[in-house]
């Protein structure tokens, strides 16, 4: 399982604003991260399995 940080998260999603990918969060379209120490990560299978679905 490898999980990605935002800064991977950002340039995975093409550059995305902080503020874009925490309001696709909110709604639903990105999982949630989960918190390892004080900061967030997600999973990145979860993001590509969201991706490949939004692609479908």
């Amino acid at each position: 399982m490898h999980y990605l940080s935002f800064s991977q998260l950002q340039d995975k999603l093409g550059g995305r604003g902080r503020t874009t990918i925490y309001r696709d969060v909110h709604l639903g379209r990105l999982p949630k991260p989960m918190k390892i120490g004080s900061r967030l990560y997600w999973n990145e299978a979860d993001i590509d399995a969201t991706l490949q679905a939004n692609a479908e």
